[in-house]
């Protein structure tokens, strides 16, 4: 008997769901051994340098000049400002429910694209999405939202600042998707996870912060982001796009939140209730109707792959 002709996309598609949910954990770990601007800037000079390196050993180019300086750029503003929000932010905010306010990032896509000359003007449709999307935030940001030890106060800075790197990613997402580049997006992120990684080492350096705590369980952690956030979830995350219809990947959007909280739960005994089943059903609302509305299907695939570049850590951030 025959094996099935996309077991591999799909193969592919289910590592993704599957190690961008787990990122978010992985970060929280990782935040007991190494303070945030370190651990930004490790994990993607790391991950950065090995598919810079490896890349050209398959054959692979890189982009030179002009192009690999917007590419950097670019990189440093998707990748730095969208997951250097997620690590700042998951000090304050539990990891799963980190995730579920990083579901927002279509509505800042989508916004900003109308609002920016030449943009899609938004359809009655995707506004009444946006509106569904922001009831369920206020549900989760509200001060009966968490009845447990939560402080409302941190909630709300913590949901800010992860809005705040929403709107990075999808800024850069914008400007690099009109930007004429020639490179593969597998190349395109790559270099982008190695600028951020520079800047960011750079940063460490320069502002202070609290000293490196060594141990096994946050050395693992990073390397676990490395390897399968940054390399192995993103090279899977491009194969499975390559392969499957766009509607068919945009599932892990979906199905990342739902690990996260699991593994939240299950390792840091992070509170979720009703109240935060109900406000991540209705975000999800929101952003199912934002993507069945909010485009073409040309759009919706070009934006997806931008969301790559941020993929290479949680998602799609990802993480």
């Amino acid at each position: 008997m025959g094996t099935h002709p996309q077991l591999r996309a799909y193969a592919a598609l289910a590592a993704v769901c599957l190690f961008w949910g787990t990122t978010y954990l992985g970060i929280r770990m990782s935040l007991e051994s190494f303070p945030p601007i370190a651990l930004v800037g490790i994990r993607y000079l790391i991950s950065g340098a090995i598919l810079c390196v490896a890349l050209p050993l398959c054959g692979i180019h890189l982009p030179r000049g002009r192009e690999l300086w917007f590419t950097a750029l670019y990189g440093v503003i998707v990748i730095g400002l969208g997951n250097g929000a997620l690590v700042f932010a998951e000090q304050w905010v539990p990891s799963g429910l980190a995730s579920i306010f990083i579901t927002t990032s279509p509505f800042w896509m989508t916004g900003l694209e109308a609002a920016l000359p030449g943009g899609e003007r938004l359809r009655p449709a995707t506004i009444a999405g946006m509106l569904v999307g922001l009831a369920g935030t206020v549900v989760l940001v509200s001060r009966g939202a968490l009845d447990h030890s939560q402080n409302a106060v941190a909630l709300l800075g913590g949901f800010l600042l992860l809005q705040f790197g929403c709107a990075g990613w999808a800024t850069g997402s914008i400007l690099q998707r009109r930007y004429a580049s020639k490179a593969h997006p597998v190349v395109s992120g790559a270099v982008q996870q190695l600028a951020t990684g520079v800047v960011f080492g750079l940063l460490a350096l320069i502002v202070p912060g609290h000293p490196i705590h060594w141990s096994a369980r946050g050395v693992g952690a990073i390397l676990y982001l490395v390897m399968f956030g940054s390399i192995v979830g993103y090279s899977a995350f491009i194969y499975a796009l390559d392969k499957l219809p766009v509607s068919v990947v945009t599932i892990y959007n979906y199905v990342n939140p739902v690990v996260a909280v699991t593994l939240g739960w299950l390792f840091y005994r992070e509170p979720f209730g009703g109240r935060e089943a109900i406000g991540m059903a209705i975000i999800f609302a929101g952003v199912a109707m934002v993507k069945r509305f909010g485009g073409n299907r040309a759009r919706e695939t070009r934006a997806i792959s931008a969301a790559a570049s941020h993929g290479a850590g949680p998602q799609q951030r990802t993480a």
